[in-house]
């Protein structure tokens, strides 16, 4: 496995993971991020795209969709490279000071390392179907962003929150993405959407174009090394087998903390102690930004994670970058942070 050299690893790219990716561009710092879910965006993008967040500084209204959007937007100039679908398993410092860090796939000898990674890595819930998970990847998924794969199929979609009923409109939907026939299957007969995307359902309900069950998955049908169908048991307790060649998953998401727990790092309530001033946890080179840290004093609020994002960046610049004296500058006059930014200020005659 070959290994990554950086100056700095970003380990969660949900909101505060990204605003640290910016805080260390400004100070020309390279970050790669490490994350275990399959895009960016974290909790905002899998808990919450698209309701309403008001306490943005100086944005009055955005949703977690359109903030992750625009933070992206933001760390464009840096280049960071992102490795997602990776959880990290291990870190140990060498003798250098540098930490070699390892995920399943990548090896990354980092001299700094930003945990920014909220209340945990998020795993999907799954069902408890003997035999199931060996189709993940094949036949069976856990994410939304995940449906262009099931153009042209037979797909159940289980799940009854906003995720999975406007996941079961987009498959059902016309467009080259439709599949073949979507069915939504949930627990209960009350869905948890707003008022728009379930009047949008039940339009394609009344067409044909999609279908709701309610009831669980209780067992499900292979042939030839492939899943043919899914049995459905009903609240009278009534066993039918749908025909499926896909499934979809959407049972929400479940934080762990995961190995971190084990790299010997001060820790208090499944938090990382960090002191105020570097947000430097007990290992100094090691970080932790956002929701994942504490001290006396601690806001879970993404605004008081991107204050934090600035003095750990400023922090490791003196890692970084031992004996050179790190500049205070400000983006509004700064032509070197301009230059970062790829930013040309009209000039002036």
């Amino acid at each position: 496995m070959p290994v990554i050299q950086t100056d700095a690893l970003v380990i969660g790219a949900g909101p505060v993971g990204l605003f640290q990716v910016f805080q260390l561009g400004l100070l020309d710092i390279k970050a790669h991020v490490v994350d275990s879910l399959p895009h960016p965006g974290g909790q905002c993008a899998e808990l919450y795209a698209d309701k309403p967040i008001y306490d943005i500084p100086g944005t009055p209204r955005t949703t977690g969709r359109e903030l992750v959007a625009s933070l992206l937007q933001q760390i464009k100039p840096f280049g960071a490279s992102f490795h997602l679908c990776q959880e990290v398993s291990t870190l140990a410092q060498q003798d250098d000071g540098r930490f070699l860090v390892e995920t399943s796939r990548t090896s990354f000898l980092a001299k700094t390392i930003f945990i920014a990674a909220g209340v945990g890595s998020f795993q999907p819930k799954r069902l408890k179907i003997a035999g199931l998970d060996s189709f993940e990847g094949s036949q069976l998924f856990h994410h939304a962003d995940e449906s262009a794969r099931f153009a042209g199929k037979n797909v159940l979609v289980v799940g009854g929150d906003e995720a999975a009923v406007d996941s079961a409109i987009r498959l059902a939907g016309p467009g080259p993405q439709q599949s073949k026939s979507v069915t939504l299957l949930h627990r209960r007969d009350v869905l948890q959407a707003s008022a728009e995307v379930l009047a949008h359902f039940g339009a394609l309900r009344e067409s044909g174009a999609a279908s709701f069950q309610v009831g669980q998955v209780t067992d499900i049908t292979t042939e030839d090394g492939k899943l043919t169908a899914a049995r459905i048991t009903d609240v009278d307790g009534n066993t039918t087998a749908l025909p499926v060649d896909c499934m979809l998953v959407l049972l929400g998401l479940s934080p762990r903390l995961g190995p971190l727990s084990q790299w010997g790092l001060a820790m208090e309530r499944k938090q990382l102690q960090v002191d105020t001033e570097k947000f430097s946890t007990s290992i100094p080179g090691i970080f932790a930004v956002g929701d994942i840290n504490t001290y006396p004093g601690k806001k879970k609020l993404i605004l008081c994670g991107f204050h934090e994002c600035t003095l750990a960046a400023y922090a490791a610049a003196e890692i970084i970058f031992p004996g050179q004296k790190i500049p205070f500058q400000y983006t509004t006059t700064s032509p070197k942070l301009h230059k970062l930014l790829g930013v040309e200020l009209p000039r002036a005659d």
